[in-house]
């Protein structure tokens, strides 16, 4: 007889430990707001819903008590974070701007067979040029810090849930700071209804980038250098990369 030998089961496997789940990465933040002077003691003091009364009081503040005609006094927070982030964009959507639009037409002229940018047409923009020029940088910086917090949540509603407002902003301002400096005359084509840039660089730069040009080298000029005193209190200085 046949002496069968029993089979013995082979020991259950180790068991792997599941991996423990790791913890949210926090989004990098490469400016952080707290570097920038704020106004000592001052919160917003109201919500992003009921912001406009205080945005107004504290911009009017800026040109001695009186808010300039040419901003827009209605979801201002929102309007601002809006564009900017726009500017880098193809379209910046003008009923978005916290800015009324630059009264008139642009101002056009001919030179030989093209048509081109008159030289008379920064004169449309040089009111709007020396209040910006005028403002007290360090004061509108502080009002930007106090009222950061909306700022970031405008930031947030727009769909960027773990994006970092004062980041993006510095971003923009070194898009417009990187404007080309085009010499005039700057001829333009009327392919549709609008105008655009005959010389295709050109018309493929951003919004910002356009509106930059469009205002005119003496303009841009003094908007380019508002804009580095800006980032400078928001970000401190340009490093080198």
């Amino acid at each position: 007889q046949t002496r069968t030998t029993p089979t013995v089961a082979p020991p259950p496997a180790a068991q792997t430990p599941e991996p423990a789940p790791s913890a949210p990465v926090a989004p990098k933040i490469e400016y952080p707001i707290e570097r920038a002077e704020a106004e000592p003691g001052l919160a917003p003091q109201a919500t992003l819903d009921a912001s406009d009364t205080a945005m107004r009081e504290a911009l009017a503040n800026l040109f001695n008590g009186k808010l300039p005609a040419f901003v827009q006094p209605m979801n201002l927070i929102r309007n601002t974070v809006a564009t900017i982030d726009n500017l880098p964009r193809s379209k910046a959507a003008p009923r978005l701007w916290p800015v009324q639009p630059t009264p008139g037409a642009l101002a056009m002229t001919t030179a030989g067979d093209s048509l081109v940018i008159a030289p008379d047409n920064s004169a449309r923009y040089a009111p709007v040029v020396a209040l910006v020029h005028a403002i007290d940088t360090k004061q509108l910086v502080a009002i930007y810090v106090r009222f950061y917090p909306l700022f970031q949540q405008a930031y947030r509603e727009l769909g960027y849930p773990d994006g970092y407002f004062n980041d993006r902003l510095v971003a923009v301002i070194d898009h417009l700071i990187a404007t080309p400096d085009v010499k005039p005359p700057i001829a333009l084509v009327q392919p549709k209804v609008l105008y655009q840039y005959a010389d295709p660089e050109l018309e493929a730069l951003s919004a910002g980038q356009k509106a930059m040009i469009r205002v005119g080298p003496d303009n841009a000029a003094v908007l380019k250098a508002k804009l580095r005193e800006i980032r400078y209190r928001v970000a401190g200085p340009i490093v080198a990369r």
